[in-house]
């Protein structure tokens, strides 16, 4: 069974939805079916009334529906809608809508990123068969739009028949689990490219002009500038190495001339690890 495809634009609707303990409850009606908030407390991390109170408002903006009472239906028992929710940000989205959709997407990356770190802690824990399956790629591919595009229409195709909606525990094969699919295509955009580190250990703002006043700061200047360092530790300069001593009639540190450690980001700073944009699902998974 196959739901619609629902693209969010309702900022409301996305604000809700982008709270860690819902976004868990949602996949695990999505993943195990029909549930009482009892039951979808315990995977949230959260007591059963707050469990009642996010069902309730993830009901309120049509992600849950009331399912068919259990026993005496004294609790009661919640199951996903059937449709996919896409989100997307476009042009046109006015300042509300792109900044709840950035909320969202980014919720939905931290959830998956969580999933992903859990899995690699777990993995040296199963079967010689399961460790040779499971994958954590990156891959850079050369492509136009079309192809990107083609690529996600062939990737989705694929993976369909085994998505947990159309695929239960007793049609699946003997041994199957639930597993994730993680998929991310974007074109890599460009970094920006602050220059070469001077002799003085300052980095120019773009032009090269090496003026210590033109050393960025924050985190931003941080970040661009861990393109101009290279990540081998031999490429910082060290205290002694181009830097006359006082009694050359050079000023020491303290007067004037920064230290190595000063405006030289370390190797490690603004470079992704290598699960960032390597973790997030589809949103249309969700």
């Amino acid at each position: 069974m196959t739901g619609d495809t629902s693209t969010l634009s309702d900022p409301k609707a996305m604000r809700a939805l982008a709270h860690p303990a819902r976004l868990a409850i949602l996949n695990r009606l999505g993943v195990e079916g029909s549930a009482t908030a009892t039951e979808v407390a315990e995977i949230a991390g959260i007591t059963p009334s707050a469990a009642s109170y996010h069902l309730r408002m993830l009901a309120k903006y049509g992600f849950v529906e009331d399912a068919p009472p259990r026993g005496d239906g004294r609790e009661r028992v919640w199951r996903a809608v059937d449709r996919r929710l896409a989100v997307g940000i476009q042009p046109e989205d006015q300042p509300e809508v792109r900044t709840a959709k950035r909320h969202l997407i980014a919720a939905l990356r931290r959830s998956a990123h969580e999933e992903a770190e859990r899995a690699l802690q777990e993995v040296e824990k199963e079967t010689q068969e399961w460790r040779d399956a499971v994958r954590f790629a990156r891959h850079r591919i050369r492509v136009n739009a079309r192809e990107l595009a083609w690529l996600n229409q062939e990737i989705e195709k694929l993976i369909e028949p085994y998505l947990v909606r159309n695929r239960d525990a007793e049609t699946a094969p003997e041994g199957a689990r639930v597993s994730e699919v993680q998929l991310n295509l974007f074109p890599v955009p460009r970094r920006p490219r602050p220059g070469l580190p001077t002799e003085d250990h300052g980095f120019p703002r773009g032009g090269g002009n090496g003026r210590l006043g033109d050393v960025p700061v924050g985190s931003e200047g941080a970040a661009a500038s861990s393109e101009g360092a290279s990540a081998s530790s031999g490429d910082v300069p060290s205290p002694s190495e181009g830097v006359p001593s006082p009694s050359e009639g050079v000023p020491s540190p303290s007067e004037g001339v920064p230290s190595p450690s000063e405006g030289v980001p370390s190797p490690s700073e603004g470079v992704p690890s290598p699960s960032e944009g390597a973790s997030a699902p589809s949103a249309g998974d969700e």
